[in-house]
């Protein structure tokens, strides 16, 4: 394999030598392997909520896109020594070490045989968004994507490949700071052994026999500014008849407009003004965002959702059989004509899916021990209050020891309808949201009560007082934590199967197993192969490599990785 052709490799700086650890420390490695983010936990829910909330409110004043407009608006070329092109598509990697690394580890490889396929390291990699989770901090990206990535190719091999990344909503948390800082920058222009390629949060890279790779970011769903559109506007120009196009967006919006009818609107928008006048055809919308693999084929295009690189599994049995795009329920006057897709295949199938929500009884008390105790001591808060109306107290020290019962009831049923999402659901599912979480608060009340009648009839209860509330706190608390959190699986369990709450279904076990990521060719004919390459089980124990060459992974799995095929090859003209 030659050199890939790169419009500034005459100009990037010279490797800087990378000395390999000597254990697996994080003093040695030079980042800090992460667990996998706890999702449930009670802290990191108030953080994510209000990071979100400003994303959704200062979202315009954060955004930085308009100032990109003073950067270069280089379009790139990537062309492979004979006349052809490997190009590997990741996204969601930026989470738990095992996992993360196990698909880094695999995307860094001289070569990978799978199901008799010889695939060899792609000369071109793109990252499809959420490169960090769950915030956009620098020393998130350090520790949970570029360390990785470094650990996995730690310097460039004489075929230098190259980078390219598409900003999702969790890069957006900080208005895109840190991703431009390592994506996008001028100077040392490396992420580990891959050459950073881009000069402004999206892209467009001219690939082999007419094909074009365009890269969007429409800020976590929000519009396509003016300096964006103005610069795929000059791509647009050297497009064509003959012209086919992968489009790599920030999620999968051809999924998310069943429910939300206005979520495809811009992707529409771009290709009906940008792509649609040259006669370019877009041969291929993919996307990550949605934890798992799944392709939907129609009469032009193929949509392919593949967001396995290293976060929490997201469920495939939930997804519609059967979907239009655009969705005939939207807004856009202008739309382009709805044309139906078909689900033809996922990773992992939906039998195997709907076996890993069962896994919620178990997973979720030990994924996040922070929410069982959450849970606990807002029981014990409740118990005590019910306690002390049931056994007509009105002391001070009762009073001052215990939560007024009204607002108990109302912080819990308030709590857990609020907890099925329904100010954030679509018109179609708001009344299934409301129904399922006052349901879900009024099982906590019941649990209360049948807790309440328990305590009182124990001999704790008798003790002089502040000792009954010492003792709820050691006793009754862990107890009671333990079992309102199965009451919250059974009802995350319940309310999957209507499709509320499926993501706390699956974010509150923190699946690390069954990831993918895209290994495609373009021929120099023109054809593009696209090989879903699933992994059925990350690796959770490490060795150092005893291959001491500069470009060998700095760590292997004792027990090798095995990746397969999620589907037969799919193949592209």
């Amino acid at each position: 394999m030659g050199p890939v052709t790169d419009p500034d490799a005459e100009h990037a700086p010279g490797e800087r030598a990378v000395r390999r650890p000597r254990g697996t420390d994080p003093v040695e490695l030079g980042f800090t392997p992460r667990k996998p983010v706890p999702w449930l936990a009670p802290f990191l829910l108030i953080s994510t909520g209000i990071r979100t909330l400003l994303a959704m409110l200062f979202g315009a004043y954060l955004d930085k896109r308009e100032l990109q407009n003073a950067l270069d608006a280089r379009i790139g070329t990537q062309v492979g020594p004979d006349g052809g092109l490997w190009l590997d598509y990741v996204a969601d990697l930026g989470d738990g070490f095992d996992a993360t690394y196990s698909v880094a580890y695999l995307l860094a490889q001289p070569e990978l045989t799978v199901d008799g396929h010889r695939l060899p390291r792609a000369q071109t990699l793109v990252m499809g968004g959420d490169q960090v989770y769950p915030s956009a901090a620098y020393e998130a990206y350090e520790d949970r994507c570029k360390g990785p990535y470094q650990a996995a190719l730690p310097v460039a091999p004489p075929q230098r490949p190259m980078l390219f990344a598409v900003p999702g909503n969790h890069d957006w948390y900080d208005g895109l700071t840190a991703f431009l800082r390592l994506f996008v920058r001028s100077r040392d222009r490396n992420f580990g052994g891959w050459g950073t390629g881009q000069s402004r949060s999206y892209f467009a890279v001219e690939l082999p026999a007419g094909w074009w790779l365009l890269g969007l970011d429409d800020q976590s769903g929000s519009y396509l500014d003016d300096p964006q559109l103005s610069y795929f506007d000059e791509v647009a120009r050297r497009l064509g008849p003959e012209s086919r196009v992968i489009l790599a967006v920030p999620a999968p919006t051809w999924v998310k407009s069943v429910d939300h009818p206005t979520a495809y609107d811009s992707i529409d928008y771009f290709v009906r003004t940008i792509i649609a006048p040259t006669g370019a055809h877009v041969r291929l919308l993919v996307s990550g965002d949605l934890h798992h693999y799944a392709r939907y084929a129609g009469p032009e295009r193929q949509l392919i959702t593949c967001g396995g690189g290293g976060a929490y599994l997201y469920p495939t049995h939930t997804l519609p059989e059967r979907i239009e795009v655009p969705p005939k329920d939207t807004l856009s006057r202008r739309a382009s004509r709805t044309r139906a897709y078909d689900l033809v295949a996922r990773f992992p199938d939906a039998a195997r899916s709907r076996r890993y929500g069962w896994g919620i009884f178990h997973r979720l008390p030990r994924r996040n021990p922070g929410f069982g105790t959450l849970l606990g001591t807002l029981h014990t808060l409740l118990m005590l209050a019910m306690a002390g109306v049931a056994a007509n107290r009105t002391g001070t020290e009762q009073r001052l020891f215990s939560v007024p019962l009204v607002i108990m009831l109302g912080v819990t049923l308030l709590g857990a309808a609020f907890f099925a999402q329904p100010p954030s659901a679509g018109g179609k599912r708001h009344v299934r949201h409301w129904l399922l979480g006052i349901g879900h608060g009024l099982a906590h009340v019941g649990l209360a009560v049948a807790g309440t009648w328990a305590w009182l009839h124990l001999p704790f209860y008798h003790w002089p007082w502040p000792l009954p509330a010492v003792a709820a706190a050691v006793v009754y608390g862990p107890v009671i934590g333990l079992v309102a959190t199965q009451l919250v699986a059974g009802y995350l369990l319940v309310a999957g199967a209507f499709g509320v709450n499926v993501n706390e279904l699956f974010a509150g076990q923190g699946i690390e197993d069954s990831k993918s990521f895209l290994r495609m060719r373009i021929d120099p004919d023109g054809t593009l192969t696209v090989y879903p390459i699933a992994v059925d089980r990350v690796c959770h124990d490490w060795q150092l490599n005893p291959d001491q060459s500069p470009t060998a992974s700095w760590l292997t799995p004792r027990t090798p990785l095995t990746p397969r095929l999620a589907e037969p090859p799919v193949t592209l003209t």
